[in-house]
């Protein structure tokens, strides 16, 4: 089978390369994948920034496709269904945070970016009808993140006013998504125009870019502040984002690839009692919710493009230079 894997002595450090079709144990199945998508994490293996990385382990998270095999006929239930992977292996018992033993698919156990993929048989979700096969290989790691961070973390609600930081993002599509959905006001930012105006187009209720100097005062002047704020950046635009809420509102960041603040303004955290919280990709519960909110709303993700397997490295360095909007997918 085809497959990409990381190899860090290469120059472009993936590889696509012919590997023997995986077979399966106990607990597990074997999915023959139909599309594939590309996170953030991904490109940062590819760069050598991810803990545990290992020479010639596929990469990909997120999958979906059909079950070709399983380890036990008390799991032969599977056999042939259409089904989305759960990349999130190990969470633990406890629903308010990850163990210790917590991983995610794609690194270090071999990943989906390839023609199949094994995983245990608990990771596997039936695919909800109305997803195409590349809307449900975009779903997984990112609309996981998503709606942990909005959901469980920012216990968003009806009519609330809610900012969706770097609208480019594929957790900040799904969070956008799934707030509209469940009846916010969303709003959203960005440091391209293009990536606005499609939000617009989408339906949110506005746009600012975050690179402008005001954008702080023309959010308070459209809206008063916002009640819940989602981001992944966090850095020095952490003050920002703390200036545009209003009191008592929260703010959940999911990753930080802007860095860390030199500096925090904790007087106005205390005064106007804000909550700051951290997310990361979320349960078993979380994703099972989390299916249930794209079913009864009938939800598409947004696919940014479709390369084939054969040229990930053009897939991955779409990603690297930050030009998509939505998910990038791979397909066997």
């Amino acid at each position: 089978m085809k497959a990409v894997v990381l190899n860090q002595d290469t120059q472009e450090k993936i590889q696509v390369l012919d590997l023997p079709k995986p077979s399966v144990t106990e607990g597990e199945a074997l999915v023959r994948i139909h599309g594939a998508a590309l996170n953030h994490r991904d490109e940062w293996s590819r760069k050598g920034l991810y803990p545990n990385l290992k020479n010639g382990i596929i990469l990909g998270s997120d999958g979906a496709g059909v079950v070709e095999a399983v380890g036990s006929d008390r799991d032969s239930k599977w056999l042939n269904q259409a089904v989305i992977i759960n990349p999130a292996l190990f969470w633990g018992e406890d629903q308010k945070a990850q163990g210790r033993k917590f991983e995610i698919l794609g690194m270090p156990r071999n990943g989906t970016f390839a023609e199949y993929v094994v995983v245990p048989v608990d990771r596997l979700v039936p695919k909800p009808s109305h997803l195409s096969w590349e809307e449900a290989a975009a779903l997984p790691l990112a609309g996981l993140t998503a709606y942990r961070a909005l959901v469980y973390q920012g216990q968003v609600k009806e009519g609330e006013q809610v900012l969706i930081t770097g609208i480019g993002g594929g957790v900040a599509q799904f969070a956008a998504q799934f707030a509209h959905a469940l009846g916010a006001r969303v709003f959203v930012s960005s440091s391209q125009s293009e990536k606005l105006q499609k939000a617009k187009e989408l339906g949110y209720r506005g746009g600012f870019n975050y690179r402008e100097k005001d954008w702080v005062s023309q959010a308070l002047e459209l809206t008063g502040g916002f009640d819940l704020i989602i981001d992944g950046a966090a850095g020095e635009g952490i003050n920002d984002l703390i200036q545009a809420c209003k009191p008592g509102a929260r703010i959940v960041f999911y990753g930080a690839t802007a860095g860390n603040p030199s500096k925090l303004e904790a007087r106005r955290i205390f005064w106007n009692q804000l909550k700051i919280m951290g997310s990361t990709m979320g349960s078993d519960e979380d994703f099972r919710s989390m299916i249930d909110l794209v079913e009864s709303h009938q939800l598409h993700p947004t696919v940014d493009q479709v390369f084939p397997l054969s040229q990930a490295l053009d897939a991955f360095d779409r990603m690297k230079a930050g030009k998509q909007l939505g998910k990038i997918i791979l397909k066997p």
